[in-house]
């Protein structure tokens, strides 16, 4: 059974006697416009790398008769083609020579310990989310591509920590971008968010994000205290209703949230932390709860909540479709916000609302039902007593109306 001669090769590199040993003994090769030149004159039939679906169709072909090369850039088990032509053609056949990664190769020109690094690959991903993703954590390397670039990446980092008023964080990013890595025209910029979202880069490129030291850190998954987090006036969602909520939301570990009439924005952010890789707009009238919702999102390092002044369900227009709706206040237009919402919600979507006055609880329930969901409510009455005191502080019942598309 013949096989495939998987073969790396390092940013700039040549090949050498070995590699081309390896390429003499196959059939044909598989090779990049990029790779093309390292082959010179060497007799064989070459097979352009893209596209892929007919390179794996002609690769089957050829397997008939002889072993087949592939040349890859750098470590082709690292987010190259290794992957695909083992899950096409199994493991047993395919034969890795692996060479110097471009997260290698970048890191030794940035100075930069790679071992404590969060990878990402940015590649035909949608830039909804990406600063997000970036956010999350303390030293990220990043694949990059033409939308997904330094500069974009660097200018949706600063809107998120404009958004939330953070710019001690702003300016304490360090950013490296290696372009062209080990090519005659290689480049290596190291800056701040502001000077690399100015820049423009060449296609091939890598970047390297390290936030300030003492950045702010959350230790805690969920489970916020009510004191521990910046609130008005009583304003939020006690702890007990708030994790009855967030059990009834169910919420996806991507997509969209809205939280309509945030307050201090408790159950988005909660919501938040829970699931990094979802969109979370807390939506709010008032500017002293809009600070409050910026002040605790900077607290607790959460950089995946949007926050949108104005109020509902105008604020609403513009905002990508929600899989899940919290209502926690409605200003007197809770009809018009359930219709908005149960209008957008896809199937299975989800709208929960709190009521802890009794017209919302009556108005409520009818109002999804007309709207096209199916409606279950629950009531929940919280008691706390703290040992081995013996008062007990009752506070309102609260229902959860859950309306389901």
């Amino acid at each position: 059974m013949f096989s495939i001669q998987l073969i790396g090769v390092s940013p700039g590199a040549a090949l050498d006697a070995r590699q081309r040993e390896i390429v003499n003994r196959c059939g044909c090769v598989v090779a990049s416009s990029r790779h093309k030149p390292l082959l010179g004159d060497c007799g064989l039939e070459i097979i352009p790398i893209a596209p892929v679906a007919q390179t794996l169709a002609t690769v089957a072909e050829r397997l008939v008769e002889k072993d087949v090369a592939v040349l890859a850039s750098g470590d082709p088990l690292f987010f190259g083609i290794g992957r695909t032509l083992i899950a096409k053609f199994g493991a047993e056949r395919v034969v890795v020579h692996p060479a110097l990664s471009s997260l290698q190769a970048a890191c030794a020109r940035f100075g930069e310990p790679w071992d404590d690094i969060f990878i990402l690959s940015l590649h035909g991903r949608e830039a909804a989310g990406v600063a997000a993703r970036v956010m999350a954590h303390d030293k990220v390397f990043c694949f990059t591509d033409r939308v997904n670039s330094p500069e974009m990446v660097a200018r949706t980092v600063l809107e998120v920590c404009k958004g939330i008023g953070d710019d001690q964080l702003a300016a304490g990013y360090t950013v490296f971008v290696a372009e062209n890595l080990g090519q005659d025209d290689e480049r290596i910029t190291c800056g701040t968010l502001t000077e690399i979202a100015g820049k423009g880069f060449a296609d091939l490129n890598v970047m390297l994000l390290k936030k300030p030291a003492g950045a702010v850190k959350s230790k805690i998954a969920f489970g916020l205290r009510e004191e521990e987090i910046d609130h008005s006036r009583g304003l939020i969602t006690k702890s007990e209703v708030r994790a009855a909520t967030l059990h009834q939301l169910r919420l996806p570990r991507s997509g969209v949230l809205w939280d309509v009439g945030a307050g201090s924005g408790s159950v988005g952010l909660e919501a938040a932390r829970l699931c990094p890789g979802l969109q979370v707009f807390a939506i709010e009238r008032n500017p002293m709860e809009l600070a409050n919702i910026r002040a605790n999102c900077r607290k607790f390092a959460v950089y995946n909540l949007t926050v949108i002044a104005g109020e509902a369900p105008a604020a609403l227009a513009g905002l990508p479709d929600p899989d899940r709706v919290f209502v926690g206040g409605s200003g007197g237009n809770l009809a018009e916000i359930v219709n908005h919402a149960a209008s957008r919600l896809p199937v299975n979507g989800r709208l929960v609302v709190n009521g802890v006055i009794d017209k919302t609880k009556t108005e409520a329930p009818p109002l999804m039902h007309e709207a096209g969901l199916t409606v279950t409510i629950s009531e929940i009455v919280v008691q706390r007593q703290r040992f081995p005191e013996k008062s007990i502080k009752k506070m309102n019942s609260i229902a959860i109306m859950v309306g389901e598309k």
